[in-house]
């Protein structure tokens, strides 16, 4: 008896699966005959949030049009991309080491070679962006909590 039974959980199971992935949800919960099943997929979060990236970057764009003194630094990110810091994976650059902190640097800062610069949090780790040579912060392309590509300027240090 609790061999059928088991049958009918596993192919309940797999139907609220395939509806799981037919319909695009991301959870599915049944009842039935005093069972309660639910069903989930982590995965899709994970691939909206990838979708979600270029959105903050235009957004982040239009500000920097709109104003004339944050003009010149965007046109720099055009002109410099070769000498700017690029971000070493697909992620989230923060610019602070926590919410409400200190930003790590500011434009017109002097860093060393090997300053933390920014984090890039990837899969729930952050990794430290690190300045490859001293110099002057001239422009920082990214703002706080903002997605990255692998290889988008970050900073430009001079």
């Amino acid at each position: 008896m609790s061999t059928g039974k088991n049958k009918l959980d596993t192919g309940l199971v797999r139907e609220l699966a395939a509806i799981l992935r037919e319909a695009d949800l991301g959870e599915i919960e049944v009842e039935h005959e005093g069972l309660r099943v639910r069903v989930s997929k982590p995965a899709p979060t994970v691939v909206q949030a990838a979708v979600a990236a270029p959105a903050p970057v235009a957004t982040a764009a239009a500000p920097a049009a709109a104003a004339p003194a944050a003009a010149a630094p965007a046109e720099a990110a055009v002109e410099t991309p070769d000498n700017a810091i690029k971000s070493p994976m697909v992620g989230t650059a923060y610019l602070s080491p926590e919410p409400g902190a200190k930003a790590f640097v500011s434009i017109g800062d002097k860093v060393k070679k090997g300053d933390t610069l920014m984090l890039v949090e990837a899969m729930k780790t952050f990794n430290p962006v690190e300045a490859d040579r001293a110099g002057t912060v001239k422009a920082i392309y990214v703002t706080d909590s903002q997605p990255v590509e692998f290889g988008e300027p970050l900073i430009l240090i001079e």
